[in-house]
């Protein structure tokens, strides 16, 4: 007897099994450098203060690379807009703790444009010869534009900021933030690169080109060689002798009171953590300081239409002795300006200086009707806009040059520079971040004072309202600093200084000429693009 086995037709069960794993493996390609983009991002946003994690900025730019060599200009302004969200998104969250969320997206959306169209551009050079040198470019020339526009710009999260812990913050003082920014973005895209070459070499065999393995090398070296070299500019030697310098915070108040209440209690609490000092200083348990430094909004109350406010101010200054810097809010000839006050405690206010570079949407509102029209709401949380300075401001306190950069302004580098050119021996950053609570902002803002340090070779005191108060040597380091909502002062004799920086002679020239290199690798990135495909359809 013999038995017929039916065959068993093997592929048939197999194949429907198949097909939804290769579904999966095709969408998983397809994602996988979106999702590359946005995790990269974040994890350049992990490099940033409160962290000290600076070298991630390297991996970050490593991958972002990886993501967008050899894809067209399409794909990399997606790419490069996830990039920008990842990287912005968790940076900036706290401009929405007193606002909501509305704002912050807002920023966000509009922010990452530009993160994007420098993702499209990088695309587009990937497939130049030394293209990591046009990429790092680019995204330099991509920081220029943010720093300028919309709304006279907002050059928060400039690769420079988040490098003040870091090995190559020496290169702000030889090319400014521009200068330190580019190193990282380079050193970062040519890790990617050596990393590719490696990894071609072994899958084929074949070793890279002579001039393209050069490149790759020089993109990592040069940017660390370049950073060593420069640590030569950085000191904190006093050139002008020295001052003793007192910076206060008086806290501010936390719930239970009304708007004008507050800005009361604000201006008590400074006057009073000056008496405390004064009272240390008759004791012999500080050193009596040559001036003192408010922070910005420290008198809400325009102390030259209040008599009452005038009074506080006027006794503080008796009682320490010393000339005070007072951030007050003045309204002069219909115009609302955001002031700081030199306040002798003989004469009174001697000298003033108006905030130049003014906070949109915070101290003043564009397109008032239209967001108006929108939001009412928001149109009552800027009652009335503010006026910008226009001069710069050095105020001379017991003898010393005192250049003061109020807050925001910190962030833009000829506010900085403007000061020390003006002939300030010692800059002073006032700032109000109490209404941002224990967000990470006051710690973003007190790194941007850092770099600003090496940058221009000056001590820097950061009074603050509610915390981080410092005091910051030119060379980068913190030597005294504050915790926050807490009332404090800070006394210490610190180094004057007068000679110039590389950075600070050469101002704006490093970032135009890396505009230019940008603009040059793209004009021949696209005239090769144009004549290949000419010589195509030929």
């Amino acid at each position: 007897m013999t038995v017929t086995a039916t065959p068993v037709d093997e592929p048939e069960q197999l194949e429907p099994q198949a097909a939804p794993v290769s579904r999966v493996s095709r969408w998983a390609v397809r994602l996988l450098p979106a999702v590359a983009a946005a995790l990269s991002g974040v994890l350049l946003y992990v490099s940033f203060p409160p962290r000290t994690l600076w070298w991630l900025a390297l991996p970050a730019f490593a991958v972002f690379g990886w993501v967008l060599r050899g894809r067209s200009w399409k794909a990399g302004l997606g790419l490069g807009y996830l990039f920008g969200l990842g990287f912005l998104l968790p940076l900036l969250v706290w401009t929405g703790v007193e606002v909501g969320p509305g704002p912050w997206l807002a920023l966000v959306v509009i922010e990452a444009v530009f993160v994007a169209l420098v993702g499209a551009g990088v695309a587009v050079v990937s497939k130049l010869p030394g293209w990591p040198v046009w990429a790092a470019a680019l995204w330099i020339a991509g920081e220029a534009a943010r720093a300028r526009a919309p709304f006279s710009g907002f050059p928060w999260g400039k690769i420079a900021f988040g490098q003040a812990d870091g090995v190559f913050l020496p290169l702000a003082a030889l090319g400014g933030t521009p200068a330190l920014g580019f190193a990282v973005v380079l050193c970062g895209f040519g890790l990617y690169e050596v990393v590719r070459l490696v990894v071609a070499h072994r899958r084929t065999g074949q070793a890279a080109r002579r001039g393209t393995a050069a490149v790759a090398a020089l993109s990592v070296a040069v940017p660390l060689v370049g950073a060593l070299a420069s640590r030569a500019l950085v000191s904190d030697e006093a050139e002008d002798g020295t001052a003793t310098v007192a910076v206060i915070q008086g806290n501010v108040p936390r719930l239970g009171l009304d708007f004008n209440a507050q800005r009361r209690a604000v201006l008590d609490y400074h006057a009073r953590e000056t008496e405390r000092l004064a009272a240390e200083v008759k004791a012999g348990k500080v050193a009596r300081p040559d001036f003192v430094l408010w922070p910005e909004n420290s008198s809400d109350i325009d102390p030259f239409a209040n008599a009452d406010a005038r009074t506080v101010i006027e006794d503080a200054a008796a009682a320490i002795g010393a000339p005070i810097s007072v951030g007050g809010v003045v309204e002069r000839d219909g115009k609302l300006y955001n002031e700081q006050i030199l306040w002798d405690p003989e004469k009174g206010p001697v000298d003033t200086y108006d905030k130049r570079q003014i906070q949109p949407f915070g101290e003043y509102l564009p397109l008032r009707s239209l967001i108006g029209a929108i939001n009412s709401e928001w149109t009552s949380m800027v009652r009335q806009d503010f006026s910008r300075g226009t001069e710069p401001g050095v105020f001379t306190m017991d003898g010393a040059e005192v250049g003061l950069v109020t807050c925001y302004e910190a962030a833009f580098d000829w506010a900085v520079r403007s000061e020390v050119t003006d002939g300030a021996q010692l800059i002073s950053v006032p700032s109000n971040n109490a209404t941002f609570d224990r967000s990470e902002m006051t710690y973003q803002q007190l790194a941007m004072s850092r770099v600003r340090a090496v940058e221009h070779s000056r001590t820097v005191t950061v009074p603050v309202t509610s915390g981080v108060s410092a005091i910051i040597l030119p060379d980068g380091r913190i030597t005294q600093k504050t915790g926050m909502f807490v009332p404090d002062s800070l006394v210490q004799k610190v180094p004057l200084r007068s000679s110039q920086t590389p950075a600070t002679r050469f101002g704006i020239a490093p970032e135009m000429l890396l505009v230019l290199v940008a603009a040059g690798g793209l004009g021949w990135a696209i005239g090769a693009g144009v004549r290949g495909r000419r010589a195509g359809g030929v």
